[in-house]
């Protein structure tokens, strides 16, 4: 008798670096189930990125209904999705009031909602870094008995897909003979501007590494343009593609970037993870125990980043990227 499909639903909605650190759950999810159907619940941004990887039969973007409507709306899809088994990765308030609205008979639940059928009891959840705790709440679903948990152990997340499904051109056109570049990512959340370093260090830095023989491309939002257009003033011929690259592109650009230097943000987490080597910033306002990317990554942190040199990064960075033999 051929074996039932089970209905797997993975839950994470965001953000964007916390989405990338739990593709290495979700590869796990996969391998775990390597036959049955499994479905993401997400938001909007990630739609395009989660239709490419591989890990996923179907993607549905509703995680985050506002009006009692649309709360009814998703109520209604999942309790007909009849699912065999939940992967909460979010484990939020969000995520907990996803799972009490299926109440009287929610699916067998993986994550720290009240009742949940596989909770995730290590005490300690909350002060390990999110690689090391999603492994460790798999290994308490029983899906992962050998699950990596000491700090630094977890793998990170495997980006191979995305540039394999590229095309094969050059990353950065113009040349016959391209100079290695240097990936820049000065932005992050706008409500937050206590996670981004100056802008005007970013000049500082950039004008230095364009000196050192180093192109420069600046990577961000439409938003962020302002702050691309800040650089360009001290290094005229800094590519700005803000507002230009998708997730999938920005990883491309990664791999054949020769270092990758940018705040705590979303693009910084999947440069590290496809390869990049890269220097993260970090304030006061975050733990990178909890939360850096993983890779060749160095990590500078200060309490105000107004206070981090321009010299220490630019340091960090040419020990990291050496200057090109012809600068």
């Amino acid at each position: 008798m051929a074996r039932k499909v089970q209905k797997i639903l993975v839950i994470k909605l965001g953000a964007l670096g916390d989405f990338v650190l739990a593709l290495a759950a979700m590869k796990k999810i996969r391998e775990a189930h390597p036959k049955d159907h499994i479905s993401l619940l997400t938001t909007p941004p990630f739609l395009e990125l989660a239709k490419t990887c591989p890990y996923f039969n179907a993607v549905h973007t509703d995680g985050r209904p506002e009006s009692f409507g649309q709360w009814m709306e998703l109520r209604k899809r999942l309790k007909a999705a009849n699912y065999d088994r939940v992967y909460d990765l979010q484990t939020s308030a969000q995520s907990n009031r996803i799972f009490q609205l299926l109440r009287p008979s929610p699916p067998p639940w993986s994550g720290i909602a009240l009742g949940c059928s596989m909770p995730h009891r290590n005490k300690l959840r909350d002060h390990m870094h999110t690689l090391e705790r999603h492994a460790d709440q798999l290994m308490y679903a029983g899906i992962w008995p050998d699950a990596p948990t000491a700090p630094g152990t977890a793998p990170g997340p495997d980006l191979s897909w995305i540039w394999k499904a590229a095309p094969s051109d050059r990353p950065v056109p113009g040349g016959v003979r391209p100079k290695p570049y240097v990936m820049v990512v000065p932005g992050g959340s706008q409500h937050r501007p206590e996670k981004r370093w100056p802008v005007e260090n970013y000049a500082e830095l950039c004008r230095i590494l364009y000196s050192r023989g180093f192109d420069v491309v600046i990577i961000g939002g439409p938003a962020e343009s302002s702050l691309a257009h800040a650089i360009q003033r001290s290094v005229p011929r800094a590519r700005d593609l803000t507002g230009r690259t998708d997730f999938q592109r920005i990883a491309v650009l990664a791999t054949k970037a020769a270092l990758a230097v940018g705040n705590d943000t979303g693009p910084l987490h999947l440069a590290a993870a496809a390869g990049a080597p890269t220097v993260v910033l970090f304030s006061g306002a975050s733990d990178p125990a909890l939360s850096a990317p993983r890779g060749k990554v160095e990590i500078l942190q200060a309490q105000s980043l107004s206070e981090l040199a321009v010299a220490k990064v630019a340091q960090t960075a040419l020990s990291l990227a050496p200057a090109p033999a012809s600068a």
